[in-house]
């Protein structure tokens, strides 16, 4: 840690050592730039310590719960099993404070010098951290973001939790009111009713996971349903009230208010960016909507300021992060050849039961751009290494141009699709059409094989499944 240097030079500060954060500081450092990073908590961000990872590691717990209801299926049975929520969150903690210690050891080994300390613009290429002044020729603000609020519903970190009380829970509830169904809402609704938690879900959208392809969410509003999870559309939460041991909601719907008693409320109604108290004001950096304002190079409206990740907008993201702080850091220092990022085809990924995966644009985007377009659509239940692992429920949806052949979209849910859609993510980077996906071997048996069959179906052509079935439909738009 840097603890004393006043008014030091350097050609690089980031301020936030997040996905975004510490991507750029590590390439800034090997494109031989002096580089100095900003953290006021932990490094990796909300990604390591918060978000991605240690949630990724909750559902894994819950994945395990979900196999052991269904041991009889394959031949095992178990007088008893018991469950220790406690042991969970140690097991997830530890994989965090384990990926963090990594970053650190990033730092030090790129001679990235990391500044423990609030940052604050005090001029351009002037940061103020903890009294003490740093100066550089470029500053990128890599700040993150924080849940939002709702009004009248205030996190206390008991009854009312933010998905940072979510992760770290005392005990398993009972009962759980999840307001909000985007990733985070749906991820954490599927992990406590996989743990025995009842959940319900609000939704102030006409449909859960509102950025999703209709399809998608409608699948997955039925699977969720299936499970037990109770599901309002259309809905908000109008009053709370937190009582010593529970709290009482009322849920305004279509049909009236329903008044419901739980154990614990979720916020989880997306997020905002943290552009409060940087100085962006005092320095001429635009915000807008809580975000700061970027050009395609991740550039502000302030000279030799830049800003990455969740602090600059949608998709909110940390691969995306990462990747602007890539192009970000490579533009500034003169690296030819540098692209910039179509935000429309960041994959998403939401890691409940059933997973999700997107990439590009849903079908009704397509539609309203007014292209003529080839849908294809496949189900799982005729891939073979799906009904193998008990896991057939779902389908993979294809979008093309039927003049170009260009795959304007992606659409993916069921099992293990997160680690699929990177297959369409390196086809639109090639600019692969339909025709050339369609002459890719995908190997047998893979859960994969759907993506192909998915492009074939697009192609009026599939091997697989009848074209005219509700399984592999192909349709002109």
């Amino acid at each position: 840690m840097v603890e004393s240097n006043t008014s030091q030079k350097y050609d690089v500060l980031v301020i936030g050592g997040g996905p975004g954060g510490y991507v750029a500081a590590i390439r800034a450092a090997q494109l031989g730039l002096s580089v100095a990073l900003v953290e006021r908590d932990r490094l990796g961000g909300i990604c390591l310590n918060w978000g991605c990872i240690p949630t990724k590691a909750m559902l894994h717990g819950a994945d395990v719960a979900h196999t052991l209801s269904e041991l009889d299926t394959y031949g095992f049975s178990s007088a008893s099993v018991e469950f220790d929520i406690s042991k969970l969150v140690a097991f997830s903690r530890g994989v965090s404070e384990r990926l963090s210690g990594g970053v650190a050891y990033l730092m030090k080994k790129n001679a990235v010098d990391v500044i423990s300390g609030t940052a604050k613009l005090v001029d351009k290429g002037v940061v103020s951290v903890e009294g003490r002044t740093y100066r550089a020729d470029h500053v990128i603000i890599a700040t993150g973001a924080r849940p939002r609020s709702i009004p009248g519903v205030a996190p206390d970190g008991d009854r009312v939790w933010t998905y940072f009380d979510a992760l770290v829970p005392n005990e398993l509830p009972k009962s759980l009111l999840v307001i909000g169904s985007g990733a985070i809402g749906v991820e954490f609704a599927s992990l406590y009713r996989d743990l025995g938690t009842e959940v319900t879900i609000v939704e102030m959208a006409p449909h859960i996971m509102p950025v999703e392809d209709e399809e998608i969410s409608g699948f997955v509003r039925k699977q969720f349903e299936k499970r037990g999870i109770t599901i309002h559309t259309g809905a908000s939460v109008s009053a709370v009230t937190v009582g010593a041991d529970a709290v009482e909601v009322n849920v305004q719907t279509s049909n009236g208010v329903h008044a419901l008693t739980v154990d614990r409320v979720l916020v989880a109604a997306g997020i905002t960016g943290n552009v409060e108290d940087l100085g962006l004001e005092a320095v001429g950096v635009e915000i807008e909507r809580g975000a700061i304002v970027t050009d395609e190079w991740c550039r502000t409206s302030a000279f030799g300021i830049y800003a990455i990740g969740d602090v600059a907008g949608a998709p909110c993201l940390a691969h995306k992060a990462s990747h602007e702080a890539v192009l970000c850091v490579e533009k500034l220092a003169g690296v030819p050849d540098v692209h910039p990022l179509d935000r429309d085809y960041v994959p998403g990924c939401t890691y409940a039961r059933p997973q999700v995966a997107s990439l590009g644009l849903t079908e009704k985007q397509c539609a309203d751009s007014g292209r003529t377009l080839r849908v294809g659509h496949f189900d799982l239940q005729a891939n073979g290494k799906a009904l193998a692992i008990g896991e057939a429920e779902g389908f993979v949806k294809t979008i093309f141009d039927a003049d170009t052949g260009e795959l304007l979209g992606a659409h993916m849910v069921g099992p293990d699709v997160t680690e699929q859609i990177q297959g369409f993510g390196i086809a639109r980077s090639l600019e692969a059409t339909g025709e050339d996906l369609a002459e890719v071997v995908f190997a047998h048996p893979t859960l994969s094989e759907a993506m192909h069959e998915s492009v074939l179906s697009a192609l009026g052509r599939p091997l697989n499944a009848d074209n005219s079935a509700t399984g592999c439909n192909a349709r002109f738009r």
